[in-house]
């Protein structure tokens, strides 16, 4: 559980948020780089798997719980369970993608249609809503094992330094919309006719491809926060 909820699932959160366009891209000029999908992919894939290992190592071995923080624990463990299934069965139910570059144009997230909005939301709320649920139940859970007193420090600090930069990118505007950082912000495409789906998203005013300038996330011009 340490690993998976401690390290990977919240490193695979703060990678999709803030590093669907870097510094080093031409954006708008290069969309759709997929480095952040495929570590996001990878991070909360394998988290889940060993979230799954951890849980059928410890099916059985609950006892009759008596004590209370015990009894949080083992709540908080199941709930951190059902959100992984609902973010897992929402990924492969959230419909597809379209655009112009894939074979057909239509498609659930370019014309973002009402199943990508709820997809987009319920997978934005659950996976930032389980980071508290996460941090507490890992602390319970080393407070009854008695963990060497290093080890609440050590995660801590490894916490602490995850919400220092995802304050710092957040500030920074690296927080960008998915949607144009696939398709850009070109009025052509149905969605930017929307407002970005989440908070703190940075989005820009719609633009012809034609006159679309290459940008850092550090500069962006002319832009706005929802």
């Amino acid at each position: 559980m340490v690993l998976s909820w401690g390290l990977l699932l919240p490193l695979g959160i703060l990678v999709a948020r803030f590093f669907k366009v870097t510094p080093s891209q031409a954006w708008p000029a290069v969309l759709d780089r997929k480095t952040w999908w495929r570590a996001h992919l990878w991070m909360q894939g394998s988290g889940v798997a060993l979230m799954s290992v951890g849980v059928l190592l410890v099916l059985g071995h609950g006892g009759g719980m008596p004590d209370t923080l015990a009894r949080w624990h083992h709540l908080g463990g199941w709930a951190l369970v059902a959100c992984a299934a609902l973010q897992v069965g929402g990924g492969l139910l959230r419909g597809s993608k379209g655009g112009p570059t894939s074979n057909c144009l239509r498609g659930d997230h370019y014309d973002m249609s009402a199943r990508r909005v709820v997809f987009e939301w319920l997978h934005k709320v659950i996976g930032w809503s389980s980071l508290p649920l996460a941090i507490a139940t890992i602390g319970i859970g080393l407070a009854l094992a008695d963990a060497p007193r290093w080890m609440p420090l050590l995660l801590g600090a490894w916490w602490l330094t995850l919400a220092a930069l995802a304050l710092a990118l957040q500030r920074a505007g690296f927080c960008i919309d998915t949607y144009q950082a696939i398709w850009g912000p070109d009025p052509r495409h149905p969605g930017n006719r929307r407002r970005p789906i989440g908070w703190g998203i940075t989005s820009f005013p719609s633009q012809p491809a034609s006159s679309s300038g290459t940008h850092r996330p550090q500069a962006w011009p002319a832009e706005h926060k929802d």
